[in-house]
């Protein structure tokens, strides 16, 4: 699918790969918006990149309808969709003071992972699915999971287990779509340079880095986004999970 001139949405876009994602986009003539719960931040990237900045949750669903309603009322129904939000928490099972794990935040870690981002795509999906075909397909969904989707970590429970779902519903997904003429992809980041990496001190972040075998480094959310574009252009990319993580196999912590 061609990028110039496409309405875009992309959930998470304030900060992250999604911002990142975002500045690629709308550098490829794309026209988009920004889905996001942090006005401050989504606000200021609107400004800088000419895109739309729309407030919601992606766990609520009539702030999504509405966030979606919004973008196509500005820019027509889209045709591209990029599900960058998420949250990731650690917690063990059993936690160092013998207590079991937070159900709340085992709970919330699902619905914003893995709940919040179907709910977008079968919203989106609902909307593309009525526009004309343009070369032979009508739009592309991506979504993002985690190589801890496969290799999840200790205290990482929930956020494995979220995007481990994510994961599995990939090629389902997918099949649905299919008749729709709507691709549907997700793209399994490995330790990628992201305001959570950000905070942690500097040489934990160069740790990190060096567990990547090659190249021996933090991700760059560029590359995230790099990958999302050659997704969208390229027609043939569809029901698939790629692992974008520089051969990366987690260890157990």
């Amino acid at each position: 699918m061609n990028i110039q001139g496409m309405p875009a949405i992309v959930t998470g876009g304030a900060s992250g790969l999604g911002a990142a994602t975002v500045r690629n986009l709308a550098g490829n003539g794309a026209r988009v918006a920004i889905v996001d719960r942090d006005r401050e931040l989504g606000s200021a990237l609107a400004r800088e990149t000419g895109a739309i900045f729309v407030h919601a949750d992606v766990c609520d669903e009539d702030g999504v309808s509405s966030a979606i309603a919004q973008a196509e009322a500005e820019h027509g129904i889209c045709r591209i969709l990029v599900n960058c939000a998420g949250t990731c928490p650690a917690a063990r099972t059993i936690g160092k003071d013998g207590l079991p794990h937070s159900m709340e935040t085992f709970r919330r870690t699902i619905e914003v992972n893995l709940l919040g981002t179907f709910n977008v795509a079968s919203k989106v999906a609902a909307r593309t699915a009525t526009a004309d075909t343009l070369e032979g397909e009508r739009g592309v969904i991506i979504n993002t999971a985690s190589v801890c989707g496969y290799e999840g970590q200790i205290g990482q429970a929930a956020y494995s287990a979220s995007k481990g779902g994510v994961i599995g519903m990939t090629l389902p997904v997918a099949r649905d779509l299919a008749q729709h003429k709507i691709r549907v992809m997700t793209i399994a980041p490995g330790v990628f340079l992201t305001p959570m990496i950000e905070a942690m001190p500097r040489d934990l972040q160069v740790a990190l880095g060096a567990q990547v075998p090659h190249p021996a480094r933090l991700g760059n959310p560029t590359e995230y986004a790099l990958l999302a574009e050659a997704i969208i252009r390229n027609p043939m990319l569809n029901g698939e999970v790629i692992r974008l993580d520089g051969a990366i196999r987690m260890a157990p912590r």
